[in-house]
């Protein structure tokens, strides 16, 4: 207590005393401080340089020009000391700024930490790193336009993605004194697709490319569509992308279930305008062509790859349980494919991974536990040797496969010099047809004895009723919009789910006793017949687990999906040209599935499911035929009979890319 006093007492003594001096009193240097402060009016200077001595990087922000005067803001990350280095560019709606940064809110000294993690690799060998907005987005000037078309009939502003990588590409190798003169491109997703358009007319410069999970065709089966049925959660994305300049904001929500809010506000127009999305002008075309005409088909990349020569090389790049681009990649490789006579310019690589999985910790997905970091074994191990044999000065010529893909029932990588291994026509093994059969079996014998005959008097089918008011969920509800993580893994999710539901078809085989290897594209050819004018039909190939596996308890009885897909009936004999379906008919919906390397293990069962929804990540089809399914009204949407059939003349299977 008499040390509190004592210390108490000499505040009151020192405050005392320094009320009783006058400014005049004081000594010259505190009066110059005094003058500062009350002169003080921000304090936030003008302009502010945090010192980076410590830094192994420097980084700096260019507005670089294009032909018609725009200027893109670009971000060039240049090791400290570098000389004659190569250069990777990735060209992005998605903030060049924050793409650069990893940690948002601080730097770090270190560029390994300051990158993205999927550009590991090429820090470690000494790349400059360059990331650019494109024109009308974040920090670039100019007009956005989402995934512009090529120039041309559907594109008439003069420029597009190809336009500006060229003039980038011009600007960087005159302009970037620590670099060698070459450049590579990379980027996933939609970043992907401005690889895709750089290498429609590419600067002489780009050496080298990998797109990776890139937008491709928006209607066949990556982004927008997946053969004509639309996918809803790209309305969000529209309102991100193009309610402002910067990152827009999700549509709100009624409820924390997408399920409920979907269903409650009716069809996936009706949805768009309870968002606003009607005063957006991509979705107002989108609108416009639900289904594909010539607006889809001429900004196809994959056509127009096709008709593209071949110069530089590329490597192409998707995951196998991809969510949002299963199409792209592998579509657009093999339309290059018949180019490469020397088998040394296009390259084909499917991981184990989600959408842009290559980018991250390849070790697991969901459940699943792979063979060590897939995605940083493909990087290190692929990625970059093929890099540097085109952009580093005197590397080695790289040993790279023509298809690296990984075996997702063996759990190991595979090199490949040709895909896919099976197929129905050209390939060195032949597809095997593996029939649904009575009491939901499952079988590579052909009902009627082995043959296909004439079909039977007697009707052999499975039925189910489609309710659009009940529709069946892609994932286990609910379905929590801004839920990134079931997002990425949803396709790997357990299809016991839906057990119980009288609105899927199951079949099973018995379990194997020796392994059954599928590598290629399995095709549906479900015969099916509706008591409605319309239908989706939903196909899933399923491995299912055995009933314990001691290894990993938790994947007992497991049914892995390894490749589903949906199809809008109404394309049955056009994409470009829908129309109404004969009622109660029996006829043949093909379509095929995405891509698998998948081995079937003993004691495991190969199961197919089919349904008719896929809700709410796929718009329900009203079962009525509309002439757009986007204006369809609460009374469009009626209950359907849905018959699949397995009887001779009209037997449903899988064609089954079988490899001895």
């Amino acid at each position: 207590m008499n040390m509190m006093s004592r210390t108490f007492g000499f505040a009151v003594t020192v405050a005392i005393g320094v009320a009783g001096l006058t400014v005049t009193s004081l000594p010259a240097r505190a009066q110059s401080s005094a003058k500062e402060n009350n002169a003080r009016v921000n304090d936030i200077p003008a302009k502010f340089t945090p010192p980076r001595t410590d830094f192994d990087y420097v980084k700096r922000v260019e507005m670089v020009p294009m032909r018609d005067g725009v200027r893109l803001y670009t971000v060039i990350v240049v090791p400290k000391g570098a000389k004659h280095a190569p250069m990777i560019l990735t060209r992005t709606p998605y903030d060049a700024a924050g793409r650069a940064q990893r940690m948002r809110d601080a730097d770090s000294p270190h560029m390994l930490a300051e990158l993205p993690q999927g550009d590991d690799v090429f820090v470690g060998a000494g790349y400059i790193r360059v990331f650019q907005d494109v024109r009308g987005k974040y920090g670039s000037e100019g007009n956005y336009l989402m995934v512009p078309p090529p120039v041309g009939p559907l594109n008439t502003t003069g420029t597009d993605d190809t336009t500006d990588a060229y003039d980038t590409i011009d600007w960087l190798v005159k302009n970037v004194p620590e670099s060698n003169g070459k450049v590579g491109m990379l980027g996933s997703s939609y970043e992907g697709f401005t690889v895709v358009m750089a290498l429609i007319h590419p600067h002489p410069a780009l050496k080298v490319a990998a797109p990776e999970s890139p937008m491709v065709d928006g209607w066949m089966g990556d982004d927008w569509f997946h053969y004509g049925a639309f996918r809803q959660n790209n309305l969000d994305y529209f309102t991100d992308q193009t309610t402002a300049r910067g990152k827009g904001k999700a549509i709100p929500r009624m409820t924390n279930d997408d399920y409920t809010n979907h269903l409650a506000i009716g069809s996936a127009g009706d949805f768009a305008r309870y968002g606003g999305c009607d005063q957006l002008p991509f979705w107002r075309l989108m609108e416009q062509h639900p289904a594909y005409d010539a607006f889809w088909q001429g900004q196809a990349l994959d056509k127009i790859m096709a008709k593209t020569p071949l110069t530089v090389p590329v490597m192409w790049e998707q995951g196998l349980w991809d969510q949002e681009d299963m199409w792209g990649g592998i579509h657009a490789w093999a339309a290059m494919e018949p180019k490469d006579t020397a088998n040394d310019k296009n390259f084909l690589v499917m991981g184990p991974w989600r959408h842009s999985g290559a980018n991250y910790n390849g070790s697991s997905l969901g459940p699943l536990m792979f063979d060590g970091d897939t995605a940083l074994q493909w990087r290190r191990d692929v990625l970059l040797p093929f890099f540097n044999q085109y952009l580093v000065d005197g590397a080695p010529k790289a040993d790279t496969p023509p298809v690296f893909i990984y075996n997702t029932g063996e759990n190991h990588w595979d090199r490949f010099k040709s895909w896919p291994l099976s197929c129905a026509d050209g390939c060195a093994n032949k597809s095997r047809p593996l029939y649904f059969g009575p009491n939901g079996a499952l079988s590579f014998d052909a009902p009627g004895g082995g043959t296909q005959g004439p079909a039977v008097a007697k009707h052999e089918y499975d039925e189910y009723v489609s309710d659009p008011a009940n529709p069946v969920p892609y994932r286990t509800r609910p379905v929590v919009a801004d839920d990134g993580d079931a997002w990425r893994h949803w396709l790997v999710d357990d299809q016991r789910f839906v057990d119980g539901r009288t609105d899927v078809l199951t079949y099973v085989t018995a379990p194997l006793t020796a392994p059954l290897r599928v590598s290629g594209a399995p095709e549906v050819n479900l015969y099916a017949s509706t008591s409605g004018s319309d239908s989706d039909w939903v196909v899933k190939l399923i491995d299912v687990y055995p009933g314990t596996v001691p290894s990993q308890p938790g994947m007992g009885g497991y049914e892995l999906s390894i490749s589903l897909d949906i199809f809008r009936g109404r394309y049955r004999t056009s994409f470009e040209h829908p129309e109404a379906i004969a009622s109660n008919q029996p006829l043949l919906y093909r379509f095929g599935l995405p891509t698998v390397n998948h081995v079937f293990l003993p004691g495991h069962r190969v199961m197919v499911q089919v349904q008719s929804t896929l809700f709410p990540l796929y718009d329900r089809n009203p079962q009525t035929f509309v002439p757009n399914i986007f204006d369809a009204k609460p009374g469009d949407y009626q209950k359907a009979t849905q018959r699949v059939w397995r009887a001779p003349g009209t037997a449903s299977f899988i064609s089954l890319p079988v490899v001895p």
